[in-house]
């Protein structure tokens, strides 16, 4: 082409383009149509390439509904079978011992103290030997785990068989309790766990005293724990792998030791005497025995110096009948006064002290609790403590976020929370807090006194 011809185009190009500018509109569109040009070319490539991309894997399963029987049926012995297939690959008791003989015959020297080492080559014979079951624990993943200071690569024999016997315990646990799955989605119901509970009953030699009358109650005071920490937005299901990982069902199984020191069962909420003492209660605060609590009986629990304010918000929060609380409900109010250090009992006494339901607490809210705090002190003959001194010690105590509002994570950062709460509902935990140097100096003169005699 004459270079005059292309010089005349170029000069043509931008009168051209003026004339015809597009629209918004217009190259959105081009640009859609391009877009799906070049996506319809490269889809079809990689469809050529693999003939998986021609069709999409099924996904989504439904659950059979309430009237489909049969297949309910199927689904049932379904999962039956699989768990008994999960279960006959666990270690028995036969091939644990086997398992212990084999890792004792391949100690590596020398010994620390009396606890016997192995090192990665002997780890690597005893896996061969010791059958397909075990393959999963002898890889260099666990051994590296397991590996501390020891100056020749070993790990130790009997830290590595607890091991072993922590990963099948917890498996057996989870096949057991997915016994009790009825849904089969991986979590357990109220009434699920409930039952699992009650047929464990008799394998516990802790729990061998309790009358059969009082199963009931043993199983909603246990239950109820499980359910205040592990569900604490209240959907009524808890997962498997939740209560796999607390330690509350380590609480629970903790009743097979028969040997079980009474201090250790004091500390314990699943056992026999800690039920009791919790059922107990209730029913010495239940004054009209109609088996449930009205606020003026609830008013006498513990040191029965909580305020009026504050039981106002229990019974106008939590779920009552007629007004009464039940027995369900009595736990969950039980459970939060006596764990106030845990993030779920501080959310359950955050949601009672935030009144305006704002998500957090600003000084109005400070000032309506501890006005009634400062009442009882003048009923009780003390001279009130000024509001403005408390509420800088808690903001100065929380430090949070926002200087003018209290937010729940602020309480539970700060690791303050149970001291603030109980200086705005209890009036001797106030008391306590605010004489906490004097009673800490008596302490010290009372065990100085028992050192001098």
């Amino acid at each position: 082409m004459d270079w005059k011809e292309i010089l005349r185009r170029r000069l043509e190009t931008p009168s051209t383009g003026t004339n015809k500018k597009k629209s918004e509109q217009e190259l959105k569109d081009e640009e859609m149509d391009l877009f799906t040009k070049y996506y319809s070319e490269w889809k079809g490539d990689r469809k050529n390439t693999n003939k998986f991309y021609k069709t999409i894997p099924r996904f989504y399963y439904r659950l059979p509904a309430e009237d489909e029987v049969l297949l309910q049926k199927l689904r049932e012995e379904s999962r039956a079978v699989f768990l008994q297939r999960k279960s006959r690959e666990l270690l028995d008791n036969e091939e644990l011992q086997n398992l212990w003989f084999l890792l004792d015959k391949h100690q590596t020297p020398p010994m620390i103290g009396e606890e016997a080492m192995i090192n990665y080559e002997n780890f690597l014979k005893v896996g061969e030997k010791a059958g397909p079951k075990c393959k999963q624990f002898f890889t260099a993943k666990v051994f590296a785990k397991l590996l501390h200071t020891d100056s020749y690569g070993r790990i130790s024999i009997m830290q590595f068989f607890n091991y072993v016997m922590r990963k099948v315990w917890l498996h057996q646990t989870r096949i057991g309790l997915s016994l009790y799955d009825v849904a089969g989605q991986g979590y357990l119901r109220e009434s699920d766990l409930e039952n699992y509970i009650l047929e464990l009953i008799p394998t516990l030699p802790q729990l061998d005293g309790l009358e059969k009358s009082f199963y009931s109650f043993y199983v909603c005071t246990a239950v109820r724990k499980f359910f205040f920490f592990l569900d604490p937005l209240r959907t009524g299901k808890i997962k498997i792998q939740d209560i796999l990982a607390c330690s509350f069902l380590d609480d629970l199984l903790e009743l097979r030791d028969e040997e079980l020191s009474k201090e250790s069962q004091e500390t314990n909420w699943f056992s026999a005497p800690s039920a009791l003492r919790v059922y107990g209660q209730y029913l010495n605060l239940d004054k009209d025995h109609n088996g449930m609590l009205s606020k003026e009986e609830l008013s006498r629990y513990g040191t029965a110096t909580m305020t009026n304010v504050f039981l106002d918000r229990v019974f106008q929060e939590c779920l009552t009948y007629d007004g009464e609380m039940d027995y369900k409900t009595y736990l969950d109010f039980v459970l939060a006064l006596e764990n106030r250090k845990e993030p779920a009992a501080l959310q359950y006494i955050f949601k009672l002290l935030d009144i305006e339901n704002k998500g957090y607490l600003n000084v109005f809210s400070l000032n309506y609790f501890f006005r009634a705090i400062q009442e009882l002190m003048k009923i009780h003959g003390q001279d009130p403590v000024s509001f403005q001194d408390v509420k800088d010690e808690i903001f100065d105590m929380v430090k949070p976020k926002d200087p003018l509002k209290i937010s729940l994570q602020d309480l539970i950062n700060s690791n303050q929370g149970d001291t603030v709460t109980t200086i705005l509902i209890d009036l001797n935990g106030f008391w306590t807090y605010e004489n906490r140097e004097a009673l800490v100096a008596n302490d010290s003169e009372n065990s100085s006194d028992l050192d001098d005699t």
